[in-house]
C-alpha cells in the first residue's frame, strides 16, 4: 500500500519550489505541488528540505501550499497504445489535453497516457505451470499494422506462472497473467510504469555490424552510422537540422521512430505533428505513423518538462528495443535541452562551468547517450536503439561546450556548412567537417552488395578532398593557372556534389536513394575521372570531356533512374566509357 507523504511549500523560485515535511521522499519522486496538484519532481534533498522541480506552469504557487507524494519515482506507463500518440514531456497525450481543454493546457490537468477503455486482443503464447524469468514472451497484442506489441514478463520478476488470461480481449488495467515468485504474487498487466531516469536492463551489449540505412547518400556511403549507434547534427540556424532529422526519421529503416521535438519553435513541431500523419511508408504502403511515437515540448512549454522529455522518449524506445525491434531517436535539440539544464542549475545556485553551463552537463550527456546500443535482451532476441541529436550551437559555433560535449560521446558527427545550406545544398552535410567511426563495423553488410564498396567510397572522398586543397590554390591563382589533371580534378569534384552529395527531398526519384542505386552511381563517377584522367593526361581538354552529353547526364541519374531501374545505370556506364574512349587527343602538328 502506498503511503501518503504531506509537506508545505516554503519557497518558489521560477519553476523550483523547496518544500519541507516530506519526510521519507527520495530523489526523483514525484511530488504534487499546490491546490491545482501541479506535477513536480524531487531533484535535491538538503536535511528536511525537499527541492523540486515543477514540470508545469505554477503562476500562483506560494509558500504554505500542500505538497504531497505517494513516493513514486518520476514514470512512463508502456504499454500497447504508444504508437501513433503524442505527448508533451511528462507523457501527458497531447490529442487527449486538446480535446479537454483546447489550445492551451490547462494546469494541473492530468490523463492517462494510454487509453484505458480501449480493447487489445491479447494472444496469449505461454500455459500455466511455466516457468518464467525475466524478459519472458508471455502474449502477443496487434499493437498497429506495422508493429506487433510483445508482452513481456518485467525486469526483476521470474518465478511460476501460476494463471494467464484465455485469448480475448482486455483493457491495460484488467490482469493477465499471475506469477508466484520469491517476493510473493506478481499480478501483470498490458501495461506497467517504469522510471523514465532508470535504463532498462539487458543481458549483453554488442558490437553494432548493421547500417542504419537512410537513403540519404551523403550519410549512407561517406559517413554511415550502424544500428544502435549515436550521432549528432551540429548546425547553425537555418542549416537544415530539423528537416534532415524528419527526412531520417521517414525513410531509416528502424522498425521504430521515436521523434522528441525538445525545446523546438512550435511552427516546425506543427509540421511533424501534421505531415507525419499523412506519409506513407513506401516500404509497406502504411501510413508511417503507425510506427511512431512523437513528443511534443516545444520552446513555449515549461523549461523543466524540456529536460525530462529525452528521458521520457528514451525509455520508451528501451521498452521497443527490448521486444527485439531496432529503435531510432530522433532528439531536436539537445541544446535546448541543455539551456534547460542551464536554467534550472541557475535557480539552484549551481557554481557555472564554460558559458553558464552547469559542470554536469558532459555527465547528463554521457548518461543519454549511453542508453543507445545494440543489446541482447532479457528475451535473449537482439534489439538495438540508434540515437540522433540535433545540436544547435549559437552562431553556428562548433567550439561551444554542447557540441564539444556530445562530440566526444558519439561516434558519427554530420556537420551542416551554412554556405551549403545558403547554396541550396541539402542535406547541407559538410564532407570536409563530417566524420564517423562505423566504417569498420559495417563493412561486411556493404561488401555484400559491393565488395569493392569502401575502395570506391575512399577513392571518391580523396577527390573531394584533393578538391578542397586545390579552392585554396584557386582562391589565389585562378583555375585557369592549374595543370589540365588539376582542373579535371575540380570538374569531377563538382559531379560528386550535385550528382551524388545532393538530394532533392521533394523529388519522389530522389528523396530516397537505395544502397544498390548508390553504389552503382558512385561507380559511375568513379568511372569518369578514372577515364576521364587517362584521356586529359593523352591530351584531351577537359572542356571536351564536360561537353559529352554522358557527362552532363550524369548529373540527372539520381532523378532520372528508379531505385527499382538501376540496371539502366550500367546502360549508362558502357555509354559513358564508350564516348570517353572515342575523344583524341589534338595531334602535335595540328
Amino acid at each position: 500500500m502506498e503511503k501518503l507523504l504531506t509537506g508545505k511549500v516554503i519557497s518558489v523560485n521560477g519553476p523550483i519550489v523547496k518544500s519541507v515535511g516530506l519526510s521519507g521522499i527520495r530523489m526523483y519522486d514525484i511530488a504534487e505541488v499546490g491546490p491545482d496538484r501541479l506535477i513536480g519532481e524531487v531533484i535535491r534533498l538538503a536535511e528536511e528540505i525537499a527541492i523540486i522541480q515543477v514540470y508545469e506552469d505554477n503562476t500562483g504557487l506560494k509558500p504554505g501550499d500542500e505538497v504531497i507524494s505517494y513516493g513514486r519515482p518520476l514514470s512512463v506507463l508502456l504499454g500497447p497504445g504508444l504508437i501513433a500518440s503524442i505527448y508533451d514531456g511528462i507523457q501527458r497525450p497531447l490529442v487527449g489535453i486538446s480535446e479537454a481543454c483546447g489550445s492551451y493546457i490547462r494546469k494541473g490537468i492530468k490523463l492517462s497516457p494510454l487509453n484505458a477503455k480501449a480493447k487489445w486482443n491479447f494472444k496469449p503464447l505461454v500455459s500455466s505451470g511455466a516457468k518464467v524469468g525475466e524478459g519472458a514472451l508471455v502474449g502477443e497484442v496487434q499493437e498497429s499494422p506495422l508493429v506487433l506489441h510483445r508482452l513481456l514478463v518485467p525486469p526483476g520478476v521470474s518465478g511460476t506462472l501460476t494463471r494467464i488470461a484465455p485469448a480475448g480481449s482486455y483493457t491495460i488495467e484488467e490482469p493477465i497473467y499471475l506469477i508466484d515468485t520469491d517476493a510473493g504474487a506478481y499480478e501483470g498487466k498490458l501495461a506497467a510504469y517504469w522510471p523514465v531516469r532508470r535504463p532498462r536492463p539487458s543481458k549483453t551489449r554488442k558490437k553494432p555490424f548493421i547500417p542504419l540505412v537512410t537513403g540519404q547518400r551523403v550519410i549512407d556511403t561517406f559517413f554511415p552510422i550502424a544500428r544502435g549507434g549515436t550521432a549528432a547534427i551540429p548546425g547553425g540556424f537555418g542549416t537544415g537540422k530539423t528537416m534532415t532529422q524528419h527526412a531520417l526519421a521517414k525513410w531509416c529503416n528502424a522498425d521504430i521512430i521515436v521523434y522528441i521535438g525538445c525545446g523546438e519553435r512550435g511552427n516546425e513541431m506543427t509540421d511533424v505533428l501534421t505531415d507525419f500523419p499523412k506519409l506513407i511508408d513506401e516500404r509497406n504502403g502504411r501510413p508511417l505513423i503507425e510506427r511512431t511515437v512523437m513528443i511534443a515540448n516545444t520552446s513555449n512549454m515549461p523549461v523543466p518538462a524540456r529536460e525530462v522529455s529525452i528521458y521520457t522518449g528514451v525509455t520508451i524506445a528501451e521498452y521497443y528495443r527490448d521486444m527485439g525491434y531496432s529503435v531510432a531517436v530522433m532528439a531536436d535539440s539537445t541544446s535546448r535541452w541543455a539551456e534547460a539544464l542551464r536554467e534550472l542549475a541557475s535557480r539552484l545556485g549551481d557554481m557555472p562551468a564554460e558559458e553558464g553551463f552547469p559542470p554536469y552537463l558532459a555527465t547528463r550527456l554521457a548518461e543519454f547517450y549511453e542508453r543507445a546500443g545494440l543489446v541482447e535482451t532479457l528475451s535473449g532476441k537482439d534489439g538495438d536503439i540508434t540515437i540522433i541529436g540535433a545540436v544547435s550551437p549559437p552562431g553556428g559555433d562548433f567550439s561551444e561546450p554542447v557540441t564539444q560535449h556530445t562530440s566526444r560521446f558519439v561516434r558519427c558527427f554530420w556537420a551542416l556548412d551554412k554556405t551549403l545550406a545558403d547554396a541550396r545544398h541539402y542535406p547541407s552535410i559538410s564532407w570536409i567537417d563530417s566524420y564517423t567511426e562505423y566504417l569498420s563495423d559495417i563493412e561486411d553488410w556493404w561488401k555484400n552488395l559491393d565488395p569493392q564498396w569502401l575502395t570506391t567510397r575512399n577513392e571518391v572522398m580523396n577527390i573531394l578532398l584533393e578538391d578542397h586543397r586545390l579552392e585554396q590554390v584557386v582562391k589565389l591563382v585562378g583555375s585557369d593557372a592549374l595543370p589540365p589533371a588539376e582542373q579535371y580534378i575540380l570538374f569531377c569534384a563538382e559531379s560528386v556534389k550535385n550528382a551524388f552529395l545532393q538530394q532533392n527531398s521533394f523529388d519522389p526519384q530522389d528523396k530516397f536513394c537505395s544502397p544498390e542505386k548508390q553504389l552503382r552511381i558512385l561507380a559511375s563517377l568513379l568511372l569518369l575521372y578514372k577515364k576521364g584522367l587517362e584521356q586529359v593526361r593523352a591530351g584531351v581538354s577537359v572542356k571536351e570531356i564536360a561537353a559529352l552529353e554522358e557527362a552532363s547526364r550524369l548529373v540527372r541519374l539520381k532523378s532520372e533512374i528508379s531505385n527499382q531501374d538501376i540496371g539502366k545505370i550500367d546502360e549508362y556506364m558502357n555509354r559513358l566509357e564508350q564516348k570517353l574512349a572515342s575523344l583524341s587527343a589534338p595531334s602535335k602538328g595540328a
